[in-house]
């Protein structure tokens, strides 16, 4: 344990003993950026993105695809709404999407770090309660830290994995004080969840029933109802306790939020065109350019909002497992690359409207430019040059079709790929490698994404002219979570979505150290020297221009790996919505997300 030399010692003593080995003092802070200074003073008013006079009442209704079988998000076990850990989680610090990455007070009244950040100290706030009304107490905020990062989701662990010790510090202070050199290990430490510790008195935390136990929590919303796989309802906290705070002030203003879980898209889209649900966003331009006419958006009941945003593309697609000898091969993955027509598929799918995710980063400053690496990023990249895949150092571009369904240039460049990589086609008109093995591989989808579903169609009309034998296989969300969490596929659909500010959770995403954990984030077993590499990088840099660089050049490295086939992107939200639910017409620098979450809209009666 982490922290059991605070048994031993006094709380006092524990806090003497800290401050004789502190060369500098820290002064106690009301919110901290990752470079530079917070953009707002500590008197700030509110979030310049929220309107500070939005009324409460009201609801939102979406309509979710799939089913869960849990409410605890924490864990590793069960199938969450991922939109709880949003509306109900509340952390220590609360993240402005109005500046890359800076934290403000939520349950931590003020924050303190040396120069070095080797540590960081926070003060709560004596008022902040639990949604039962106990106080959050320091020992609640240790014990969440320390459960989480032992027992709880794996995406809590590796955090925890740099904690030298935690430990109190006077009646409200907590101090974490780490073991590697990360400046980003402060602003993370302010986002881990916080639990009541005397709730899971007795209770095995990784094992339990997420419906039998639903963890008690101090953000704005709390779980009211549930159906079981088919809806879940939360109700705003008329007596939350940070209501009047300026982080707060002009957000949570809807009295309820709904989800309500379908079969498929089709199902979804019909409950929204009935009045079942009030809000939907739609990806396929299509659609949206064709369906959107029915009576509601007619007669003014339904408003159609397109809102831009300046977020990474992030990365969309279907992964191909590395782990499975397959597809460990770069050359097998680049000749998928050139078999999947993109021009066609988009054309068909969204009349061509769409652009293409050209890398994990493109449509932001931290993507990866055309050609040759310049400058730091060539720096960087020639640090682990003899790990670099193809196009890494001298540029890589996706390939292009004439748009044509033949995509007669490509498949002859794919089939030259494979060749080189040992597969032939033979007289049947198969594929095989030396042994006379067949090329056959399984598309693992879960039910319900018919968008997918077409895509994919295509994509496998075109590895049969390569002389692939694949299938697909369709399957409900708890065996598709069990099979991705246990990495039992060859090739699925995946979708990583990544900030303006990335960090700690690129580890997670591609880091070789939790490649095979089970439930990990790294769908596509990346083990590459350059990827950890580039993300200690990243990591360490103590300038804004380091920063850009080292993410820079992990893109060049993640896109040249070849490890996915992107689709299109979506650089604008394009929502639908009851013309009583309003958002703010100021929009954060960092993204769409008044267009996707509720935290900023308000309810407003129509006349």
């Amino acid at each position: 344990m982490k922290s059991n030399f605070v048994t031993h010692l006094g709380r006092g003593a524990v806090t003497f003993c800290m401050l004789l080995g502190t060369a500098a003092w820290a002064e106690p802070k009301h919110a901290i950026a990752m470079y530079g200074e917070p953009a707002l003073p500590p008197d700030f008013d509110h979030l310049p993105y929220v309107n500070p006079e939005a009324p409460n009442g009201g609801s939102v209704v979406s309509a979710e695809v799939g089913s869960f079988d849990s409410l605890n998000p924490y864990i590793l076990k069960g199938t969450v709404p991922w939109q709880l850990t949003s509306l109900v989680t509340e952390s220590l610090m609360g993240r402005s999407l109005d500046e890359p990455f800076t934290l403000y007070g939520l349950l931590a009244e003020t924050i303190d770090v040396p120069d070095d950040r080797s540590w960081v100290e926070f003060q709560l706030r004596p008022e902040a309660r639990f949604s039962n009304g106990d106080p959050v107490t320091v020992e609640d905020v240790i014990w969440s830290y320390e459960t989480l990062g032992t027992q709880g989701h794996p995406r809590y662990q590796t955090f925890w994995a740099k904690v030298e010790s935690i430990a109190p510090v006077g009646d409200r202070g907590i101090r974490i004080t780490f073991n590697v050199q990360d400046r980003e290990l402060a602003l993370l430490a302010g986002l881990r969840p916080i639990l009541q510790k005397k709730q899971w008195e007795g209770v095995d935390f990784a094992s339990a029933d997420g419906l039998d136990i639903i963890p008690i929590t101090s953000g704005p919303y709390v779980v009211e109802t549930y159906d079981a796989g088919r809806s879940v309802t939360l109700r705003r906290d008329e007596d939350y306790w940070g209501a009047d705070l300026p982080f707060r002030r002009g957000t949570m203003n809807l009295d309820k939020v709904r989800y309500e879980f379908f079969g498929d898209e089709t199902a979804a889209f019909e409950a929204f065109k009935s009045g079942e649900t009030n809000i939907v966003r739609e990806t396929n331009v299509a659609r949206w350019e064709s369906e959107y006419d029915f009576p509601l958006v007619q007669d003014g009941e339904v408003v159609l909002s397109e809102v831009p945003h300046l977020r990474p593309s992030g990365m969309t697609g279907l992964v191909m497992n590395t782990r499975d000898p397959l597809f460990s091969d770069w050359r097998v993955r680049d000749a998928m690359m050139l078999a999947f027509n993109f021009e066609f598929i988009n054309e068909a799918m969204t009349g061509g409207e769409q652009p293409r995710i050209t890398s994990y980063y493109s449509n932001s400053p931290l993507g990866m430019t055309s050609g040759a690496a310049q400058g730091k990023v060539a720096d960087y990249l020639a640090k682990y040059a003899d790990s670099l895949l193809p196009g890494a150092m001298e540029g890589y571009e996706l390939p292009t079709s004439d748009g044509s369904e033949r995509n007669r240039a490509n498949v002859a460049k794919a089939i030259g790929q494979l060749e080189a990589a040992g597969w032939t086609v033979g007289e049947d008109g198969s594929l095989r490698n030396p042994g006379g093995e067949p090329f056959a591989f399984e598309i693992l989808l879960e039910n319900g994404s018919s968008e997918v579903a077409s895509v994919v169609d295509m994509y496998v009309q075109s590895l049969g002219r390569l002389g692939m034998q694949v299938t697909v296989n369709s399957v409900d969300s708890a065996q598709y979570k069990q099979r991705t969490d246990g990495y039992d596929f060859d090739m699925t659909y995946f979708r990583r979505a990544v900030s303006n500010s990335p960090g700690n959770e690129q580890v997670l995403y591609w880091g070789s150290g939790t490649a095979d954990e089970p439930g990990g984030r790294n769908l596509m077993g990346v083990k590459s020297p350059a990827v950890d590499g580039l993300i200690r990088d990243l990591l360490t840099a103590e300038s804004t221009d380091d920063f850009t660089a080292a993410t820079q050049a992990l893109d060049r490295v993640l896109t040249s790996g070849r490890y996915v086939i992107p689709f299109y992107q979506w650089n604008v939200a394009r929502i639908a919505h009851a013309a009583e639910l309003t958002y703010p017409e100021r929009l954060p620098l960092m993204g769409d997300w008044p267009g996707w979450q509720p935290d900023v809209w308000w309810w407003e009666p129509q006349e």
